[in-house]
């Protein structure tokens, strides 16, 4: 028998694959497009305290082996992503993930502690790339002291596994991957979007009205797994590697770079069965290699470079 499961610390998973946050709204927008049943789990629209109607347009544009985004959190706000969104997620059979924002670090503790409690969450992925007010705009995970705060103040309040995703613009990620396991995540996901722009050469302004964005899809696959690679070698904990995967080839690097799951994101918008699809590709190819579980190839690589 073989087996796509997986176990992320308390997290389980009956696939490996993830649909990534901000690429399936709340599931319900895929649920006719996609075998939810085949997914390891769905990390929902990322949710802040209070609604944001997010950046102004033009907020997304297509880049060469990838797209730039700009979204800005938009979202229906806390209060009703509880009492509208988490109600119609209920029935899948996948993990939910929330996917947690706040502009204070105070922010981030109260949606922890009222999601916390809430049945259908099984896990709140933390995204510290978004701007912390009281510290001039700078992002939550590009400082260690504060990524170091915010981790340790919901882990003082979550009873849920926690799930740090790492922006890749700092200049040691695998030390942010450090700090957050020190500071109480349970695992870490990586990457966030690299920061990115576009500029009109006809208006020779940025295409983007928030001038920058975030880049996705395969053109930051490389760096992803490096970054995935790298933190791997640092913590003991966990790793979802996250970029620009679109087939089980891309999958597998992350796996024996030394994620344990995948997430999917940038290739829900062309095709939005990928996850899907992987899933039961992966199981002909532990069939083929005579693989009982993914498990054996998890961070292989490095296995492979130590005894050589």
């Amino acid at each position: 028998m073989v087996s796509t499961a997986i176990t992320l610390n308390q997290l389980s998973l009956s696939s490996p694959f993830m649909l990534a946050s901000g690429t399936c709204g709340y599931g319900t927008e895929l649920e006719e497009l996609i075998d939810i049943n085949a997914l390891g789990g769905i990390i929902l629209k990322t949710v802040t305290l209070q609604p944001r109607l997010g950046n102004p347009p033009p907020r997304i544009f297509e880049t060469p082996s990838g797209m730039l985004n700009a979204i800005g959190l938009q979202n229906v706000g806390l209060e009703n992503f509880i009492s509208e969104k988490l109600p119609a997620v209920g029935k899948y059979p996948c993990a939910i993930i929330a996917n947690i924002a706040g502009e204070t670090i105070e922010e981030f503790q109260e949606i922890a502690d009222v999601l916390s409690d809430h049945e259908r969450i099984d896990a709140l992925e933390l995204n510290v790339s978004c701007p912390n007010l009281r510290e001039g705009g700078r992002s939550f995970g590009h400082s260690i002291k504060t990524l170091e705060t915010v981790v340790s103040v919901v882990r003082t309040v979550s009873t849920k596994p926690i799930i740090v995703k790492l922006s890749p613009n700092v200049s040691d990620i695998e030390q942010y991957a450090h700090v957050a396991q020190e500071s109480g995540a349970d695992i870490i996901s990586a990457v966030n979007t690299y920061v990115g722009m576009v500029i009109d050469i006809h208006t020779a302004r940025p295409v983007l009205a928030n001038s920058t964005g975030g880049v996705s899809g395969p053109a930051i696959r490389p760096l992803a797994l490096s970054a995935v690679w790298r933190i791997a070698q640092k913590v003991s904990i966990p790793i979802i590697g996250i970029g620009g995967i679109t087939t089980l080839h891309d999958a597998l690097e992350f796996f024996m770079a030394g994620a344990s799951a995948v997430q999917i994101g940038t290739a829900n918008f062309k095709f939005p069965n990928t996850a899907a699809r992987l899933t039961a590709e992966l199981e002909h190819y532990l069939k083929k290699h005579n693989y009982d579980s993914l498990q054996p190839l998890i961070g292989c690589a490095h296995i492979k470079e130590t005894e050589e």
